[in-house]
């Protein structure tokens, strides 16, 4: 079931194209993870999403409702947690809830299950009576994931989700995304790379206005897997030698005992190596496997252009 139908958005400032020609879906049981470097239009493309911002054209359909044309009718599916909640500090936790409930025009007799429901599931069961100024900044931002979920929308929209929470609170709240992310979609802003691995089923990274990446995280493990071996051995080896074999392109020497060997994507000489280098009496020591880091590729293909340019 598609939620969010984005197609070729673009948004102008003076000139300045923000966003150029974006499109994408996010489906239920999707979460999507959106990398971007700073001015690269994805706090942007997020409040078009949410109707905050008009796009300059392109079309955005909201559970099949289009959010220019039925704005009010569009957001209700909506729930959004902007990267600076807007909380009421003099308002008590449950308070401020309560008042969120009604501006959603959530059923009188609902609102205070729903309460009690978001309470539990964000850790602030012992907070509801406290002042929201009174809170810690991690705990203001379980108000405000709250505040996000509390009308049990369709799709939620989550800006930098664990900004200012502790390790133990971090795990929480992405578990939470990750149940959350079950029976509804959600796009997670955030400039933390390992929580997209941890977190997210789809990752897409914009750069200069452009979607450079949209991928599933299946797919991008393929696109973090290199053809590169490390290899380490107890004497000095025969290089030369393991340069002939099969499907090897170069060898990265680090040292006599240490060396990279970069191979063809299409061939695994593993095992034909580690044959040899048994056979010839140089003590193999390690064999591994080299993965690009999602900070690897994020750097990529956010500067490639830049370099070109």
């Amino acid at each position: 079931m598609t939620l969010i139908q984005a197609d070729h958005l673009f948004r102008y400032y003076a000139g300045h194209c923000a966003v150029n020609d974006v499109s994408f879906t996010l489906n239920k049981g999707e979460v999507l993870g959106f990398l971007g470097p700073n001015g690269a239009g994805k706090t942007t493309t997020m409040q078009m999403l949410c109707g905050i911002l008009a796009p300059s054209s392109g079309q955005i359909l909201i559970n099949g409702i289009d959010i220019l044309d039925q704005p009010k009718p569009a957001k209700m599916h909506l729930g959004f947690l902007p990267d600076n909640p807007p909380l009421y500090r003099e308002l008590t936790v449950y308070e401020f809830l309560q008042y969120c409930g009604r501006l959603h025009r959530m059923q009188h007799n609902s609102i205070a299950s729903s309460i009690r429901n978001v309470m539990r599931r964000c850790g602030l069961e012992q907070a509801g009576q406290r002042l929201i100024g009174n809170l810690s900044k991690g705990f203001r931002q379980r108000v405000g994931i709250a505040q996000a979920i509390l009308h049990n929308p369709d799709i939620i929209i989550l800006d930098e989700p664990t900004v200012g929470l502790d390790p133990i609170q971090i795990r929480e709240i992405r578990a939470l995304i990750r149940e959350l992310g079950q029976q509804h979609g959600i796009i997670l802003s955030t400039h933390v790379l390992p929580e997209i691995q941890e977190t997210c089923s789809h990752v897409q990274i914009i750069h200069q206005g452009q979607l450079v990446l949209h991928e599933t995280i299946d797919a991008l493990q393929q696109l973090m897997t290199t053809g590169t071996l490390e290899i380490k051995t107890a004497r000095s080896a025969d290089t030369e030698k393991l340069n002939k074999l099969a499907g090897i392109n170069n060898i990265e020497v680090l040292s006599d005992k240490h060396f990279k060997i970069h191979h063809e994507l299409s061939s695994n000489p593993a095992e034909q190596l580690a044959e040899t280098i048994i056979n010839a009496g140089w003590g193999l020591q390690e064999l591994t496997p080299v993965q690009r880091s999602l900070e690897e590729i994020f750097v990529q293909l956010t500067t490639e252009e830049d370099k070109s340019s």
